[in-house]
């Protein structure tokens, strides 16, 4: 009875937010509390790049001794990075050649603009005393609170004292502050850049599956009010509450919302038009949407805000701030999408759907549609079409085997070759491969002797180079500093151990509380983490995902189905994207937490579609049973899960336009995770294994002992609360 009465009681609630929702009155109190939300948030939202954190701490692991070597070192100097001016002539430096860059040192030991430290400045130092052919100079820049927006325009001013190549004569920047810089550059318009090609993407495809010039800006206004508004509330929290954000979890927000929000419009335009067809009121015809489609919005909602959370377990702090983020983005978007774009579509009226407008008594397409077709299909031989999906998709996995997820090294870290990189290569050739990424060793000032012989003794550090910098203290709390250079390039494996090898030799030193950082040791700090990061969280998302799907179905076996199903899919679309990345677009191989992420986007946007699929196969099973049903399901959501999955997938896709080949990896294998998702997991697989199972798959819920028999709430209920 009490059980009773609860379900009652959330019925009249549930009756009650679908009625003020759908008012004839309240419709346009809705629109002015966004339009008033708007106003507010417009001004904020063009803040958010100022509120950006990409120093070094913002991307690595929290608890790693990177990152305490270089919380300490800021004792010692500021946060600094290094440029490398690089001048070589492959026959040889000419005394005129030596006589500017002299001048150019001079010069550069005078600027102070943007962070330059000029009069720390090193150099040259020549390959050859005799018979030079390279030169290299050192040029710390600080990394203060605007050392990120300040670091390209730093290089920029040096390239203007030192020019560019000519002549014979080689002259490049490089090293950590030149390769930043050229990221720093990579990532400048990101906002605007990937805002414009996601609205162009969503334009296109609304367009093609309304079929309305019209109808498309509707949820198109919501996404960009949810846009916008999320991206103030990350601001002020940026600002005021200590939030971390930095350019790779501002980018995926704008993808998130525009994805996520598009394809909850694209849920409740294609319920709206099945009622309107139906119910001469548009306004009961709105509440009977909300009320079908609406649990399913808001649990595919919840399941993407609550996989976003998980990322707060993450040790990297890049992944721990991607996760409120995306929350924050996605839960904005939900909003906006159950209250803003219902209460749009009733002020247009049914006008907003011409030219092909849904009359009151037209019959449904979807009926005789090829999705029906598919699903009838599927019907007569279901086990044997999933068997042999199955078998496809696993084969695809395969090409997991080609997956190269130990990190890009920064020669192959961009689509093109940025001024850096060759200046790299250049500088590779003359030079130890190590040379302006130093270690930064930090230790008990009693053992520094110790320490500095353990270091210049391990093999793969330079002996002659383990010195104090200039510009740093002699000592801070009882400690001191000094860097060593690798003989080997600071971005490969083989640095990465000779830093375990500094460390184990440093570790073993009695007393000398030795801590070994720099740009290599973070390197392998943050592969550590994200392997630590992918054993957690990936299953943490799973179980995230069941128990949405079990509350949502009431049933045990749908959601171990649609786990495996999921979990199937991403394992092919990570295979075919490896074979692609490798035999197509020829890159390097793939950052450490590339799979966690596209697992992440994946499984938490890609279960919506089944989400979609399987409320409305419940829907229907109650009515006419399950193997019905789900044939019904498929024919009516096929066509609005297809257009939603393709807007998903351009979206992503939207990452490539960045100079970047992690962004364009990912934004792929999303892309191509979705449409397979779309086209043969939820439309072939899913069905398939529901119509295999029949009824079975809903239990223990009595709908699998009384299939088709199980009450349902009457339209009328529900029309009269939303009139």
């Amino acid at each position: 009875m009490k059980d009773a009465r609860s379900n009652d009681h959330g019925r009249h609630v549930r009756q009650g937010l679908i009625k003020f929702l759908t008012g004839r009155r309240s419709k346009w109190l809705i629109v002015a509390l966004w339009l008033l939300a708007l106003v507010l948030a417009g001004p904020l939202a063009q803040k958010l790049t100022d509120a950006q954190d990409n120093d070094a701490a913002s991307w690595l692991p929290g608890s790693a001794e990177s990152t305490q070597v270089l919380d300490t070192s800021n004792h010692f100097r500021p946060e600094q990075i290094p440029a490398v001016v690089v001048v070589a002539r492959d026959d040889g430096l000419t005394a005129r050649d030596k006589q500017q860059i002299e001048r150019d040192v001079q010069e550069i030991k005078g600027l102070t603009a943007h962070g330059i430290r000029g009069t720390e400045t090193r150099g040259p130092v020549y390959d050859s005393a005799s018979a030079p052919k390279a030169a290299q100079i050192y040029v710390p820049i600080t990394m203060d609170a605007k050392g990120w927006s300040e670091l390209a325009p730093a290089v920029d001013t040096l390239r203007d004292q030192v020019g560019t190549s000519t002549g014979g004569l080689a002259v490049h920047i490089t090293g950590p502050g030149g390769t930043s810089a050229d990221f720093s550059k990579a990532f400048e318009g990101i906002d605007s850049t990937l805002l414009l090609s996601a609205m162009g993407v969503v334009i296109v495809m609304l367009l093609l599956t309304y079929r309305s010039p019209v109808l498309l800006f509707v949820p198109l206004v919501a996404v960009v009010v949810a846009l916008f508004t999320s991206q103030a509330l990350i601001y002020l929290l940026a600002r005021h509450a200590g939030l971390t954000v930095n350019g790779q979890s501002a980018g995926i927000l704008t993808v998130l919302v525009f994805g996520a929000g598009t394809d909850y419009a694209l849920l409740l335009v294609a319920r709206y038009r099945e009622e309107l067809r139906r119910h001469e009121d548009r306004h009961e015809a709105m509440a009977l949407a909300l009320h079908r489609a609406g649990p399913a919005v808001l649990a595919s909602g919840a399941t993407v805000v609550l996989s976003m959370l998980v990322l707060l377990a993450a040790e990297m702090n890049s992944t721990r701030g991607l996760g409120p983020v995306a929350a924050i983005g996605v839960a904005v978007a939900l909003l906006a999408m159950l209250t803003l774009f219902p209460a749009l579509l009733l002020l247009f009226g049914r006008w907003i759907f011409w030219p092909v407008v849904p009359h009151f008594g037209s019959s449904d397409p979807t009926e005789r549609g090829v999705w029906a077709r598919m699903g009838r299909g599927i019907s007569n031989r279901p086990r044997v079409v999933w068997g042999a999906t199955a078998l496809a998709l696993a084969v695809l996995s395969l090409g997991l085997l080609q997956l190269r997820a130990d990190g890009i090294a920064n020669a192959d870290a961009f689509t093109g070759t940025p001024d850096s990189i060759t200046g790299q290569k250049v500088s590779q050739r003359y030079f130890p491969a190590g040379s302006g990424d130093p270690l930064v060793v930090v230790a008990d000032r009693a053992q520094g002797d110790q320490v500095r012989q353990a270091v210049a003794g391990t093999r793969g550090v330079a002996p002659d180079s383990v010195t104090v910098p200039p510009g740093t203290k002699p000592s801070y709390d009882g400690k001191i500093l000094f860097e060593a250079t690798l003989t080997d390039r600071s971005d490969s494996e083989a640095a990465k151990h000779t830093v375990e090898r500094v460390r184990d030799a440093v570790h073993a030193l009695p007393g000398a509380d030795a801590q070994v950082g720099g740009g290599t040791a973070a390197l392998l700090d943050m592969e550590r983490a994200t392997t630590h990061d992918n054993v957690l969280i990936i299953p943490a998302v799973l179980l995230v995902v069941l128990l949405i799907l079990g509350a949502l179905l009431r049933s045990l076996v749908a959601p171990l189905l649609l786990i495996g199903t999921v979990v199937l899919s991403f394992a092919a679309a990570l295979g075919a994207s490896a074979l692609a990345f490798r035999h197509v677009f020829d890159y390097a191989g793939e950052q450490t937490d590339f799979p966690l992420f596209v697992f992440v986007f994946l499984v938490a946007l890609g279960i919506d579609y089944n989400i979609f699929l399987t409320t409305r196969i419940r829907e229907e099973a109650t009515r006419q049973g399950t193997r019905p049903g789900v044939v019904t399901g498929l024919a009516a959501t096929g066509a609005v899960i297809t257009s939603a999955g393709l807007v998903l997938a351009g979206t992503f896709a939207a990452l490539g336009t960045l100079p970047m080949v992690a962004f364009a990896e990912i934004g792929f294998a999303v892309a191509l995770g979705v449409l397979l998702d779309t086209f043969v997991v939820r439309s072939v697989l899913v069905t398939a294994l529901f119509l295999d199972a029949g009824r079975k798959v809903w239990w223990p819920h009595r709908l699998a002992h009384e299939d088709g028999a199980v009450p349902v709430v009457r339209e009328s209920e529900v029309s009269r609360s939303g009139g």
